[in-house]
């Protein structure tokens, strides 16, 4: 081989001791976990409550389905680690990939029924270093050149053309970041509009900034199911676009209701109506939304999205990812603690006292406007008996 080809193709690195010996340990655990999740899925149907009655039906589904999904990602973890022993880096990504939304999946499963006292530190720290190895395996994977592209412009376009963007995290994030506030946007004007003229109503969905977290998760959706099909027609984009938007919104109403007895928004007795949680005016809402941001605002996006330096680049991106995982964090515990208190639970540690002194009832109520909260619209588990 001569040096100009042992430059241009270098020896490929191993992947640390570290990562080995964690493989090795996902693979002991997932092959012991997969018989406890069997068994557990056995017995499950026949477990009864606190209080010594049936289990609510809505709740028993929810833990088979975390189960289920417990069993999959157990599966899914001896693959992850059976890859990263065979420095298989791509396939190791993609098992990660699957990873993560398997455990945010048995987590949201969780919250659902323990609420936020659920999910325990080491499924979250798992999670943490879950997101944590995908970002450096696609590290690893990236390729020279991507500098290239940067100083072209072009960074961020699926070269390959089967899509029209990578579906990375650095443009993934930037499109919901976005779509967060552009959504926020669209709610308060539409408020100010139609529902209600001329009164403004705060319709924020985090903590803090002007967020709304539902339009930034429906835009990325639509973007990875529609990223093959950007050149499709208005109808076909429209239709899907439509689907997703719908089917999201219903099951952000479901989740919200389950977890904290929560109802943001209630569409009974209105056009196509599926529970009161979607209907058929905002599905088609949702559907232009698709069209307008297919066809005209992302490629337009990518172009300033392209003028973020790139010193700056993936520096400022996980500076305003920790920023935004924080105000989420903060958001589920604020709503965790308004739960408590409104079914008449005292706070029995300091985070809950925190919450209780900095973001109580009337804050919550004023932040989150559109929401009205009542305990006794959630199935978590353990029942609480309002009033005691």
């Amino acid at each position: 081989m001569t040096a100009s080809n042992s430059l241009a193709t270098p020896p490929k690195k191993k992947l640390p001791l570290l990562l080995k010996i964690y493989a090795v340990a996902l693979i002991a655990l997932s092959v012991i976990s997969i018989p406890i999740a069997a068994i557990l899925g056995f017995y499950l149907p026949s477990l009864t409550s606190d209080a010594g009655a049936p289990v609510d039906t809505t709740a028993l589904v929810i833990a088979i389905v975390q189960i289920a999904l417990t069993g999959v990602g157990a599966v899914m973890s001896i693959v992850l680690g059976v890859r990263m022993l065979r420095d298989r880096r791509r396939g190791a990504r993609i098992a990660a990939e699957i990873l993560v939304a398997i455990n945010v999946a048995v987590m949201v499963c969780e919250v659902m029924l323990s609420g936020l006292h659920g999910p325990g530190l080491y499924e979250v720290l798992h999670l943490v270093f879950l997101v944590a190895l995908l970002r450096r395996l696609q590290r690893k994977l990236a390729d020279l050149e991507t500098r290239e592209r940067a100083e072209d412009g072009t960074l961020g376009r699926d070269e390959t053309g089967k899509g029209y963007i990578e579906l990375n995290f650095f443009n993934l994030f930037w499109i919901f970041v976005v779509c967060c506030v552009l959504g926020l946007i669209i709610e308060v004007v539409y408020h100010m509009a139609v529902v209600e003229p001329g009164v403004y109503q705060d319709r924020a969905g985090l903590l803090y900034g002007p967020f709304s977290p539902i339009y930034g998760i429906g835009a990325v959706l639509m973007t990875i199911a529609l990223n093959r099909f950007h050149k499709a027609n208005f109808l076909v984009i429209f239709l899907v676009s439509a689907v997703i938007g719908g089917a999201f919104e219903y099951l952000v109403s479901w989740f919200f209701q389950f977890a904290f007895g929560i109802m943001a928004w209630d569409y009974t007795g209105t056009f196509l109506s599926i529970d009161g949680r979607t209907n058929g005016m905002f599905m088609a809402m949702w559907g232009v939304l698709g069209c307008v941001w297919i066809k005209l605002l992302l490629p337009r996006m990518l172009k300033v999205v392209n003028a973020i330096p790139w010193k700056w680049r993936y520096g400022l991106t996980s500076v305003c990812a920790a920023l935004m995982l924080v105000n989420a964090v903060m958001t589920m515990l604020a709503f965790d603690c308004w739960y408590q208190r409104e079914a008449g639970m005292e706070p029995v540690n300091a985070m809950e006292q925190f919450f209780e002194e900095y973001y109580g009832n009337d804050f919550m109520a004023d932040r989150f406007q559109s929401m009205t909260i009542d305990p006794s619209r959630s199935t978590r588990v353990t029942p609480v008996e309002l009033g005691q």
